[in-house]
C-alpha cells in the first residue's frame, strides 16, 4: 500500500467548504486516467458529503480507458472482470470552487480504491505514491514544480481540417512571429491571463511569472516547488484542466498536444526536482554549479533510465514530433549546468536553489505518471551511484544519439512502438512502477497504435493514390 498516497480526505473539509459555499451545488469529482484526461461525475452538494464519508462507486474499467475514453478490452479488466466498481475516494486539500462555472460550480479531485481499501495499483496517482514511498524509506522527499507550455488556438478549424494560432480581439489575422519574451503578446490575451490568475488565486494554485514562448500563440506559466511531489503533481492536473476552462470561456482553445504545428516549437512539461534530507536540506546543495555527488547520481539514474521510461515522457503518437535538433526539446540523454540544449539542466542559482530541470517531457505526458518516473530514475542513480559522464558545455545538438553507440542505447528510438516495448521490458519500470501497471499501460498503448494507423490519412491519397 502507497502510505504517501493513500490520505484520503474526510467529512470535515467538506462541511467547512459547504458552509462557506452553501450556494455551491454543481461539484465535479475527477479522477485522472493512464492518458491523462480527466473524467468523473457531477455531483449535487448532498452527494458529495455522501462521497466524503465512504467514497464513490466507479467502474474498474475506468482505468484502462484508452485516449479517446474507449474501454481496452484487451487488458482483460472489462468483460472478464464483470465491469466491477471500486471506491474512489476524495484528495485532501482539492475541493473549491471552479470560477468559470458559475457560483455554484466546483471540484474535487480523486483517487481509486478496491474494495477492501487497498489503493488501486493501476490509479497513476497510486503510482507516484510508490515511488516517493521509495524515498520516505530513505529518509528523504522531494522537492518538486511541473512547468507546462500550452498554446492558444483558434477553436474553428481551417477548411483543411487544420488549426491556427489564436488571434487577439482587436486583429483579423492570427500572429505569426515568435516573439520570444514578448510582452505584447501577453496584452494581447490580457483578459485570459487576468481571469487565469483569478481562478488559481480561488483554488489555492501557486502560479507565478507568465511568459510568451518559442512560437506565435505559445505561452508558459510556472507553479512553485512544494516538498510534496504527490500535491506538486496535483496542481498541474488542476491547472491544465483550468487553462481549458478558462480559454473556453474567452473563445479559445488551449492545447497542451506536444506538437501541434509542425513548424513551430513543440510543448513540453519540464519538471524542476531537488530532494531534501530529514532535516529539510537540499541534499544538492553546493558552491558547486554541478552540485552534488548526490545530484550527479540522480542525473545519472535519469539518463540510465529516460529511454525505458519515454513511454511515458512521450506517450500519444503526436508526442514524437517534438524531438528536432535546435528546437528546446531534447535529442539525446546530455545533461549540463546552465544550458537549454540537453535533457537534464542544472539551472544558474544560488547554492540552496541547486536542482535538476528534466526536460525531456512532452506538455501532453500525464503529471502523475511522467513525475513517477522522473522520480523511479533518480531513486534508482542515488541508490546506485550512477555516473552521469562529464557534463555538455556548449550546443548539446551537436551530441545527437544518432552517431554514437552508448547514446543510443540510452535514448530511445524517435518512434511510438519502439519506446512502448521497451518500457514494456524494463525492469526498472516494474520495479518502480509496478508490474500489472506496466503490462496494462503497454497494452492501452498498443491498442491505441493498431487504432491510430488503421485511419488512412488525406497525406496517404496526396501521396500515393497516383504514384503508388
Amino acid at each position: 500500500m502507497s502510505k504517501s498516497s493513500g490520505v484520503i480526505a474526510d467529512r470535515s473539509e467538506a462541511e467547512a467548504f459547504f458552509k462557506a459555499n452553501p450556494e455551491v451545488d454543481a461539484i465535479e469529482m475527477i479522477y485522472t486516467d493512464m492518458g491523462g484526461v480527466p473524467r468523473g461525475k457531477r455531483l449535487r452538494q448532498h452527494e458529495v458529503m455522501a462521497v466524503y464519508e465512504s467514497g464513490r462507486m466507479f467502474p474498474g474499467s475506468i482505468t484502462v480507458v484508452d485516449i479517446t475514453g474507449q474501454d481496452t478490452v484487451e487488458t482483460g479488466l472489462v468483460w472478464e472482470d464483470g465491469d466491477a466498481d471500486r471506491s474512489m475516494k476524495p484528495i485532501p486539500g482539492t475541493l473549491v470552487r471552479t470560477p468559470w462555472g458559475g457560483d455554484r460550480a466546483a471540484q474535487f479531485l480523486v483517487d481509486f480504491y478496491e474494495l477492501d481499501g487497498t489503493p488501486h495499483d493501476l490509479d497513476p496517482r497510486h503510482v507516484l505514491g510508490r515511488v516517493i514511498d521509495r524515498f520516505a524509506a530513505d529518509g528523504l522527499t522531494p522537492v518538486l514544480a511541473v512547468e507546462l507550455e500550452f498554446y492558444l488556438v483558434d477553436p474553428r478549424r481551417a477548411r483543411d481540417g487544420g488549426i491556427r494560432p489564436a488571434r487577439p480581439g482587436y486583429s483579423r489575422s492570427a500572429p505569426r512571429n515568435v516573439e520570444v519574451y514578448g510582452l505584447r503578446e501577453l496584452d494581447d490575451f490580457r483578459p485570459f491571463f487576468d481571469a487565469l490568475y483569478a481562478a488559481t488565486d480561488v483554488q489555492g494554485l501557486p502560479l507565478e511569472s507568465a511568459i510568451s514562448e518559442f512560437a506565435p500563440g505559445q505561452f508558459e506559466l510556472t507553479l512553485r516547488h512544494k516538498p510534496d511531489a504527490l500535491r506538486a503533481a496535483d496542481d498541474a492536473i488542476m491547472y491544465k484542466r483550468l487553462v481549458k476552462a478558462i480559454a473556453q470561456q474567452h473563445g479559445l482553445e488551449a492545447t497542451f498536444m506536444a506538437k501541434p504545428f509542425a513548424d513551430q516549437a513543440g510543448s513540453g512539461m519540464h519538471i524542476h526536482v531537488s530532494v531534501n534530507d530529514a532535516d529539510g536540506n537540499n541534499i544538492f546543495a553546493s558552491e558547486d554549479p554541478e552540485g552534488t555527488d548526490a545530484l550527479r547520481h540522480a542525473i545519472g539514474g535519469m539518463i540510465g533510465s529516460v529511454g525505458d521510461a519515454f513511454a511515458l515522457f512521450a506517450p500519444h503518437a503526436n508526442s514524437y514530433r517534438r524531438f528536432k535538433a535546435n528546437s528546446y526539446a531534447p535529442v539525446a540523454p546530455t545533461w549540463g549546468v546552465n544550458n537549454r540544449t540537453v535533457s537534464f539542466r542544472i539551472p544558474a542559482g544560488p547554492p540552496p536553489s541547486r536542482h535538476v530541470e528534466h526536460r525531456a517531457c512532452g506538455a501532453d505526458a500525464n503529471p502523475y505518471l511522467a513525475v513517477a518516473a522522473v522520480l523511479a530514475g533518480m531513486h534508482h542513480g542515488m541508490a546506485t551511484k550512477a555516473d552521469p559522464g562529464a557534463a555538455v558545455v556548449g550546443n548539446g545538438y551537436d551530441r545527437d544519439s544518432s552517431g554514437d553507440d552508448d547514446l543510443k542505447n540510452l535514448w530511445p528510438p524517435s518512434n511510438w512502438f519502439a519506446a512502448v516495448d521497451r518500457f514494456h521490458a524494463s525492469k526498472l519500470m516494474r520495479d518502480y512502477l509496478g508490474e500489472r501497471f506496466v503490462d496494462m499501460f503497454s497494452i492501452v498503448k498498443r491498442v491505441e497504435q493498431d487504432n491510430y494507423f488503421s485511419i488512412v490519412p488525406n497525406l496517404d491519397y496526396d501521396w500515393y493514390l497516383r504514384n503508388a
